[in-house]
């Protein structure tokens, strides 16, 4: 079931560049910064407490992108940055990420991810919310050494919204009366927060004006979106190989995600019930049923042309950035967020 309709993520004659290329086009660019981010992650992490070393190392360096990291020192580059507060602010972004990775894991009782046995697999739920705890809190130790406020808002704000987006997806569990609406509310909180706030902090630190750092916040805002609508479709179409977790495993967890939502609103009634019933038990046995349903009643393809959509509004946002390398490296890792389905 490796990416049938992939094509259903570009409807163009001409065939787009590769996805690796993309990445690799935008990752090259901030390379020796991007090493500086590791150097620094791997300093900082570091504790007197053997088990926070090592659960803290075994997430982290679990091969990870580094995106939102990625999208930060883009942003301060494009902004002419030269200091070196942006390798700080990329590893406390990092933080961050790793510590929601370790919380969800939990809450989700999830056995893999990145193609590896989830920290909360291998050393158990107590470790695992422990040591993301302590990434929150050396996140904004390390945050204050900017001593700057706008810097600290944002973030406070940041893992509020991320807070606030994962309390939201447990309400919304198992509830086939989730609206579009709701649901985007939810990734938008829980996901594409942290993109913004990667991309409105390098537009800070470089001392952009206002009009500049709202503009990259919407581009994050909308880069992420369009990243988790992708992950959405990757839960029905794509191996377990590529996208480090078991297919259904959104499914198998009650997750009401924009392909059932769409197949809920869409479907005749044989099909809405089906969907209403395993949205409501998490009923991965049923996936292949569910599967043909989300493929008939056009979801997979919808919720790929709201990615696209996402995409390009990310690209739009770049237009109040003067041109520069750095520049079309943010507009590549838009391209790449839809294009990885390939």
């Amino acid at each position: 079931m490796k990416n049938r309709h992939a094509a259903a993520l570009d409807d163009s004659i001409v065939p787009p560049p590769a996805p690796t290329t993309l990445l690799q086009s935008a990752t090259s660019l901030a390379q020796s910064e991007l090493d500086s981010v590791n150097h620094a992650i791997q300093r900082r992490i570091a504790s007197d407490i053997a088990l926070i070393r090592t659960l803290g190392a075994y997430i982290i360096q679990s091969g990870g992108k580094r995106l939102r990291p990625l999208v930060l020192l883009l942003s301060a580059k494009a902004g002419d940055y030269h200091g070196d507060y942006h390798i700080m602010l990329a590893a406390v972004i990092e933080f961050l990420h790793t510590a929601t990775l370790l919380h969800d894991d939990v809450v989700d009782a999830s056995a893999m991810r990145r193609g590896r046995a989830t920290a909360n697999h291998v050393w158990g739920n107590e470790a695992s919310v422990l040591v993301g705890d302590f990434l929150y809190s050396r996140a904004f130790e390390m945050m204050l050494e900017t001593n700057n406020m706008e810097v600290m808002r944002i973030l406070a704000a940041t893992t509020n919204a991320i807070a606030e987006g994962e309390v939201m997806q447990l309400l919304h569990a198992h509830s086939p009366d989730t609206t579009e609406h709701a649901y985007l509310q939810i990734i938008r909180r829980k996901t594409a927060k942290l993109f913004e706030a990667s991309a409105q902090l390098g537009a800070v630190i470089s001392d952009q004006p206002p009009s500049v750092c709202a503009a990259l916040a919407a581009y994050g805002l909308h880069l992420g979106t369009a990243f988790q609508l992708i992950d959405d479709i990757f839960d029905y179409q794509a191996d377990s190989r590529d996208i480090g977790k078991n297919v259904g495993d959104d499914l198998a967890e009650g997750k009401p995600t924009l392909p059932l939502i769409h197949a809920l609103k869409h479907g005749n009634r044989r099909q809405q019930q089906a969907v209403r019933h395993a949205i409501e038990n998490g009923e991965r046995e049923k996936f292949e049923e569910i599967l043909a349903i989300v493929e008939s009643t056009g979801a997979l393809a919808y919720t790929a042309e709201q990615a696209k959509l996402q995409s390009r509004a990310a690209i739009e946002s770049l237009a109040a950035l003067a041109q520069s390398p750095y520049k079309n490296a943010l507009i590549h890792l838009a391209e790449y967020s839809i294009q990885r389905g390939h």
